[in-house]
């Protein structure tokens, strides 16, 4: 569970997030949909450990790991045990562009799978002869798949995908739901979006920030 009470976050003064409240629960799907400049990204980027709210604190807690975080003194409670783990599509691809698209994968998934598994998987979207090809040779659609599998294929707890259908049309998308959805193994689903019927396709909430 993610728990997040009083959240705020201002740059320059200018306000970003103010008195975010909310709860994400184990095996729930979220979308979060408002217009850009809202604060999506910040509250994901605050999330992972990237941001520090101004005020406000999170609470998180998986299975045999927990860790508070507060504004005032980020600190470990798990006493010894693995904090939870975080694997994420950015709001940019953030690829290694000299990388095959098989290469930026397994090394984010490490030995959690077989490298011919991950080719078999990856399979499943792109074309066969792309995924040896440097990523840089590649278009913003498939880049972005990449990215999506990197995330997917990666052990974790929580998944965070920040607007990952940027550059795929309708069939592409709806595809890439269903591997999400296929994948998705009771992770905790944080994804932020500009289509309401990406909601029900992906079967998630639906969270309002403005």
């Amino acid at each position: 569970m993610i728990e997040l009470k009083h959240i705020s976050k201002s740059y320059n003064g200018m306000p970003v997030l103010q008195n975010i409240s909310m709860t994400f629960r184990d095996n729930g799907c979220y979308c979060l949909m408002s217009p850009s400049g809202s604060g999506k990204t910040t509250l994901m980027r605050i999330l992972m450990g990237l941001e520090k709210p101004d005020t406000g604190t999170i609470g998180i807690s998986v299975a045999d790991a927990g860790r508070n975080v507060d504004t005032g003194d980020s600190r470990d409670v798990s006493h010894g045990r693995t904090s939870p783990s975080i694997s994420a599509v950015f709001q940019e691809d953030r690829l290694c562009e000299s990388f095959s698209p098989l290469e930026n994968v397994t090394m984010c998934a490490g030995r959690s799978i077989k490298a011919s598994r991950v080719r078999w998987e990856m399979g499943k979207l792109l074309p066969e002869e792309c995924l040896d090809r440097p990523v840089s040779t590649l278009s913003g659609g498939m880049k972005r798949r990449v990215a999506v599998y990197r995330a997917l294929l990666t052990p974790s707890d929580i998944l965070i995908m920040d607007e990952p259908f940027t550059g795929m049309d309708e069939e592409l998308k709806h595809s890439v739901i269903a591997y999400i959805r296929e994948k998705r193994d009771g992770r905790i689903l944080i994804l932020s979006t500009h289509q309401e019927e990406d909601v029900k396709l992906i079967g998630g909430e639906l969270v309002r920030l403005a």
